[in-house]
């Protein structure tokens, strides 16, 4: 099997790297013939499903396995499956250091490499991990439950057109590991809450005090359980 990384963070991001490490050194049961970095060159988060089209895209290999691309995160997943990988089995984008749960799914550069592999008939799964403030993110811990969440739904059948949304959540360090929990999208809007400073207005929406709609992607991941949402185009 072959596996495209992506992400919107950016190829030097830690959470790319943790997801690497899923795959390599935790076990993931279906080996992968070829683990392939395929990532943007810089941060794009919150671009959403943004191509470009109207400059050129350059690639600029770290290795024959590794590239970065002075792209989004929907071109890293179009010069993957045109230009540098012959077969692609799955597409796995993230981990995102930030939830991607509900509407984020539509804002979300994350989701959108995995979405573009779908249009294209490859399946593919982004995760993404939910912060609790500005506390940090133990990538290693969520190396270990990436892999238990990939080899689980690489067992899965997948529907044409259709791909994962995982969304890991933010627990204390001495915390028992979570449950993977199937569930749908929340489609409460996000918190839309600006701050007015002369003509300027300011977001200041609190994430964590978004809509938390019973048995919901939002509810299942703010419990303290992995959310997994399988997303139809």
């Amino acid at each position: 099997m072959t596996f495209v990384l992506t992400n919107d963070d950016g190829i030097d991001a830690p959470g790319i790297k943790a997801l690497y490490q899923a795959l390599q050194d935790y076990g993931v049961d279906h080996e992968a013939n070829e683990v392939i970095v395929v990532a943007p060159q810089e941060h794009h988060s919150g671009c959403g499903h943004q191509v470009t089209t109207s400059h050129p895209i350059q690639i600029h290999p770290r290795s024959q396995q590794e590239f970065a691309i002075g792209g989004t995160p929907a071109d890293c997943t179009r010069v993957a499956l045109s230009h540098l990988c012959s077969e692609v089995d799955w597409v796995l984008s993230g981990i995102n250091a930030g939830g991607n749960l509900g509407a984020d799914t539509y804002i979300s550069g994350t989701v959108a490499a995995v979405r573009e592999a779908a249009l294209h008939g490859i399946p593919g799964i982004a995760i993404s991990h939910y912060r609790k403030g500005k506390r940090p993110i133990h990538w290693e811990t969520a190396a270990r439950w990436t892999a238990t969440v990939v080899n689980q739904l690489l067992r899965l059948p997948l529907d044409p057109g259709s791909f994962w949304n995982v969304n890991l959540p933010h627990l204390e360090p001495d915390d028992p590991d979570p449950e993977l929990v199937f569930c749908p999208l929340s489609t409460q809007p996000l918190p839309v809450n600006y701050r007015v400073e002369g003509d300027q207005l300011i977001y200041v929406g609190d994430y964590a005090q978004r809509s938390r709609e019973p048995g919901s992607d939002v509810d299942v991941c703010f419990s303290g359980q992995i959310a997994v949402t399988k997303i139809q185009l």
